[in-house]
């Protein structure tokens, strides 16, 4: 069974696979009616499964209710996906910053199943720092690039 935070991402998910442009733009308070939870809540699910680092930009607008605009990436090429990540990742990369990013990278098809979780095994080391995770990533975003 699916818990609330998972049921509130599928469908904020579905609604941006149904829009005409790769952005929604909702109320918070609409949507916490609709799931029955606080809008922290829904603040919660947006900052952990929206974020730049998964694919998103997200605007937000507090009072009346406030709105929340998703916007989701697009990319006419696998290069402009990966220049793009390059430039936005943060040098100083946290495990579940990395885990996020090597996810993302799997749904888009530009890493296998195994490619990410051979990463996934090596990135999360805790012998290795933030820093020098982030460096590690950063060269393998270069790599991909030229294939």
């Amino acid at each position: 069974m699916e818990n609330t935070s998972d049921m509130i991402e599928a469908y904020l998910k579905q609604l941006l696979a149904q829009a005409q442009a790769s952005e929604i733009e909702i109320k918070r308070s609409e949507l916490a009616e609709r799931f029955s939870v606080v809008p922290s809540q829904i603040n919660y699910v947006i900052k952990t499964r929206f974020n730049s680092n998964q694919g998103f930009d997200v605007e937000s607008k507090r009072g009346g209710g406030g709105y929340i605009k998703i916007v989701k990436f697009d990319y006419s090429s696998k290069h402009d996906f990966l220049s793009d990540l390059y430039q936005r990742l943060p040098y100083l990369l946290t495990s579940q910053d990395m885990r996020e990013v090597l996810q993302m990278l799997f749904e888009e098809n530009i890493l296998t199943q195994q490619e990410g979780n051979l990463l996934l095994v090596v990135l999360s080391s805790d012998k290795i720092s933030d820093l020098t995770r982030g460096h590690l990533l950063h060269e393998v975003l270069q790599r991909l690039d030229r294939n």
